[in-house]
């Protein structure tokens, strides 16, 4: 079981535990993520400073943890281009910790990049519920995982985010997956981890031992947050939802966006804010269309046609128009 899922507000001990009822075997957890670290052994003993050294001491291994399984990342991400790229959909799955980070990830990127709404969906065990309350066995309920995954697709991926890699909501959602013909990825905190085998690709970052041992919301949860940011901003970026370093996909739709899109359309083309924020307006708001207008100089009818035609690749745009 997760640690978290017996966490209640204000901690009381043994508040909201479920005790082993007679007959029923104990789990005994063998996963790097539930061993003791050496640094945190005497963290009840030490200055406020000390522990939270310790913590960073910690903290500091997750990005090189993740560094290694980049290659991993990288098939993981193609496998997310070719399936929106085909008018499929990328499906994140995940209990606890896990859910919540796949959850934050996948709402964040419509209004980051303009991708339509249902493109990348979460599922989180326990459903919005549980987003912000423990909920006891959700994490364990392997068919609630297969009933999420009923409306995977072939030409779907399916993304499972476990730090143990052995959960079962995570593992009912991929063997549906892989049964449904979709691509099936595990992002874990054990490169030995049991769901492996169901996965086309593990991504899974040796994170080691919490400085709290079996806490997943610290290292294994950090490196989780970087693969998933690293593996949506990557297929945003192959599928043409920037251009260079900048959010073309955001869509001027109020006064406080429309300063942030001129500002976009400024470092874009060197040209003033004046004929930026004219050239937007005549777009009908629509980045994209502003700046392929401006780069190609031609008029906005030829530019939206243009950045239809490239499904909203800005440089594809570009270089249909003999621009690029």
């Amino acid at each position: 079981m997760n640690p978290e899922a017996a966490e209640v507000p204000g901690g009381e001990p043994g508040a909201g535990a479920v005790p082993p009822q007679p007959g029923e075997e104990v789990e005994i957890v063998r996963s790097p993520t539930e061993e003791r670290s050496w640094l945190g052994r005497d963290i009840d003993q030490v200055a406020t400073i000390d522990v939270l050294r310790r913590i960073n001491v910690e903290d500091a291994g997750v990005a090189g943890a993740v560094a290694q399984v980049l290659p991993e990342l990288a098939r993981a991400v193609d496998m997310g281009v070719a399936a929106l790229r085909g008018g499929g959909r990328i499906h994140y799955f995940g209990a606890g910790t896990s859910g919540r980070i796949a959850v934050m990830d996948a709402a964040e990127l419509p209004p980051t990049f303009g991708l339509a709404e249902g493109r990348v969906v979460a599922h989180h065990a326990g459903g919005e519920l549980a987003f912000g309350q423990a909920l006891e066995g959700a994490e364990d309920d392997e068919r609630r995982g297969r009933a999420d995954a009923a409306s995977l697709v072939a030409g779907d991926v399916a993304v499972g985010v476990t730090a143990s890699g052995r959960t079962p909501y995570v593992a009912g959602a991929l063997r549906h997956a892989r049964r449904q013909h979709a691509a099936a990825v595990l992002v874990s905190a054990n490169p030995r981890a049991e769901l492996a085998e169901e996965a086309d690709v593990h991504v899974g970052a040796d994170t080691g031992a919490e400085v709290i041992a079996g806490s997943t919301r610290m290292k294994a949860g950090t490196a989780q947050k970087l693969i998933l940011n690293g593996f949506s901003t990557a297929v945003m970026v192959r599928l043409g939802y920037t251009y260079s370093n900048l959010m073309v996909g955001v869509n001027a739709t109020n006064a406080k966006l429309r300063g942030r899109v001129v500002t976009i359309l400024t470092e874009a083309t060197g040209l003033e804010a004046g004929v930026c924020e004219a050239a937007l307006a005549a777009a009908g708001g629509d980045t994209r269309v502003a700046l392929v207008s401006l780069l190609a100089g031609v008029e906005i009818p030829t530019a939206a046609s243009a950045v239809g035609e490239a499904e909203g690749s800005v440089r594809e745009a570009l270089r249909l128009l003999g621009t690029g």
